[in-house]
């Protein structure tokens, strides 16, 4: 699969999603496409000291570590981020 991709397009009952996903972890040597941390840590504080209104998201946002980003003007993968990355580009940035 081609990178970036249309997120719309990705099917996530086929894996499709995760492994985009899996392709951005491996392209970015496993760091955080925002924040350019370890994703198999946590993300730094002055990412986690920000204040997420929780009630933006979806019940289980926290449930994965590692979300797929996507531009959601353009639709498309941008990269992978850790999912409290993913929630302060949200909330803060419009991402």
């Amino acid at each position: 699969m081609k990178l970036p991709t249309e997120y719309s397009k990705l099917d996530w009952r086929k894996g499709e999603k995760a492994h985009v996903r899996d392709l951005y972890v491996k392209q970015q040597k496993g760091l955080c496409y925002y924040c350019n941390k370890s994703l198999d840590e946590q993300p730094p504080i002055e990412i986690t000291s920000r204040k997420i209104d929780w009630s933006l998201f979806p019940v289980n946002f926290l449930k994965y570590p590692i979300h797929l980003q996507h531009n959601h003007s353009t639709d498309m993968t941008e990269g992978a981020v850790h999912a409290y990355c993913n929630a302060v580009m949200w909330q803060y940035e419009g991402r």
